[in-house]
């Protein structure tokens, strides 16, 4: 029976100062909940003549495929601004998986057991988080945000103890990789040249083969890396996305969103929005994304410090500099997404104003910021009382004279805003109940929402549920899970 797994481990063969080698600890009684069939096809795998029981072991760490070799990766991570070393607590990367087309991707089950990095931790994840990593992530690929993957959740048969006993999962997650901030951080801090000069060699392989041979190669990764993390922060306020726990472990070389703790979508529009039930200052706000992910890029330029130049105020002054390009690029990008949620063509030295003047509207009014830019698209696909507000109105004169310059047509503009602007993202409510449910056994719920969430551009009949935002006044919070 071959599922055609093709594993060629480069993370493995690094020094073990990147890694431990551990086997996941087994489990009672795994059952398998879900199976990503569309992206096991993607990357060429087919679990399609293997039964359910056999499933189960696989993506429970049991029974590890040939040719595999699973690790826990070392790394460190400023976590809420403090600096700590970590490493994969509850997660082993089994291999990296090769498709046909010479694509890697790391396989890693998370919630697999102890490692050396768990600290205090017991290396388990429960059912709730896993299947909230898999919905959203999924989501995410669907909204055309760069992201980590999920192939699998089990069930592990096991209760684990967090406020309450929960019943214990393992997701399977797949990534262009691991390699994160916090890597480089781990690295960084040992003051060895030669073991940060390896990790960024075997990056830029991974990752940006395009500059091996460059002059200056740590600098011209920074460039890149901000470039990357730019582009998929302007994607995260594009769709009111919060990842929640922005520590520099959990920002990716690769660009991708990785880690879906305490995540949620923001319903009404507040700059402010914060979900993490642990974020008390509100650091990781929506607001404050682009900041983080500017001083996340500071902490990795101060990485790369010995590698710039050999000379240390030289190569200081270069980082800062390079690192002080962030604003202009960040602002320029998001700019341009805005306009493109608006169906705007070229540029007009007004269209800020016209920008912000609809966010305070939208902030004063507490108007949803998905369904506001639905309306705009198509007044049908959502009618409400604040749309018919004189403010709002006079706005939407002005948005409409200035869409028709460059030469735009109403259909032009329309189109351009319909692959912008999602009509349905991931209501923070109707996660919960599919949640709720899957702990009773009910993957109804879980299999309707995702069905939904995979065409989030297109019109969909009977999902006014899932565009309306809660009617609850409690604040919503979300958790860890660790």
């Amino acid at each position: 029976m071959t599922i055609g797994w093709h594993f060629n481990n480069t993370y493995s063969k690094l020094s073990d100062t990147f890694k431990e080698e551990i086997k996941p600890v087994p489990v009672n009684n795994p059952e398998l909940i879900i199976l990503n069939e569309s992206l096991a096809s993607e990357i060429n795998l087919d679990f399609s003549k293997i039964d359910k029981k056999e499933l189960s072991k696989i993506f429970s760490g049991n029974v590890l495929p040939n040719g595999s070799n699973s690790i826990a990766q070392a790394y460190a991570g400023h976590q809420f601004g403090h600096f700590t070393m970590l490493g994969d607590g509850r997660a082993v990367l089994i291999g990296e998986h090769t498709t046909k087309v010479n694509k890697k991707y790391d396989i890693q089950f998370k919630g697999s057991g102890k490692t050396a990095f768990s600290r205090n931790g017991d290396g388990r994840a429960a059912l709730g988080p896993m299947l909230r990593e898999y919905i959203i992530s999924e989501a995410m690929n669907s909204l055309n945000i760069p992201t980590t993957r999920s192939l699998a959740v089990v069930k592990t048969g096991e209760n684990i103890q967090r406020e309450t006993a929960l019943q214990g999962a393992i997701l399977t997650r797949v990534a262009s990789s691991h390699i994160r901030v916090g890597t480089f951080q781990y690295i960084a801090a040992r003051e060895k040249e030669n073991e940060l000069k390896t990790l960024l060699d075997y990056t830029i392989d991974r990752h940006y083969p395009e500059i091996k041979d460059s002059n200056n190669k740590a600098i011209d990764l920074l460039n890149l890396l901000i470039e990357r993390q730019c582009d998929l922060v302007v994607n995260w306020m594009r769709v009111g996305f919060i990842h929640g726990v922005m520590n520099t472990d959990n920002m990716t070389i690769s660009g991708e969103t990785i880690d879906y703790g305490p995540c949620a979508f923001m319903d009404a529009y507040d700059p402010k929005t914060v979900f993490s039930s642990i974020d008390q200052m509100g650091r990781y706000a929506y607001c404050n994304q682009p900041l983080i992910t500017k001083w996340n890029l500071a902490r990795f330029a101060e990485c790369l410090v010995p590698l710039i130049d050999n000379d240390q105020d030289k190569a200081v002054k270069i980082a800062t500099e390079t690192i002080n390009s962030f604003e202009k690029k960040y602002e320029e990008k998001w700019m341009n997404m805005m306009r493109d949620k608006l169906g705007l063509f070229g540029l007009d030295n007004k269209d800020k104003f016209l920008i912000l003047d609809l966010l305070t509207w939208m902030h004063e009014k507490k108007a949803d910021y998905t369904n506001t830019f639905c309306h705009l698209m198509d007044p049908n696909l959502k009618k409400e009382k604040i749309f018919e507000e004189n403010s709002f109105l006079e706005w939407k004169k002005r948005w409409e004279e200035r869409s028709l310059k460059n030469n735009n047509t109403s259909k032009k503009c329309k189109e351009l805003m319909r692959s912008n602007n999602p009509l349905v993202i991931p209501r923070n409510h109707k996660i919960e109940e599919a949640l709720e449910a899957a702990e009773q056994n009910n993957l109804e719920p879980m299999n309707k929402i995702l069905e939904i969430l995979n065409k989030p551009y297109n019109e969909q009949k009977d999902i006014a549920d899932y565009q309306s935002p809660s009617i609850s006044d409690e604040k919503y919070q979300t958790f860890c899970g660790t």
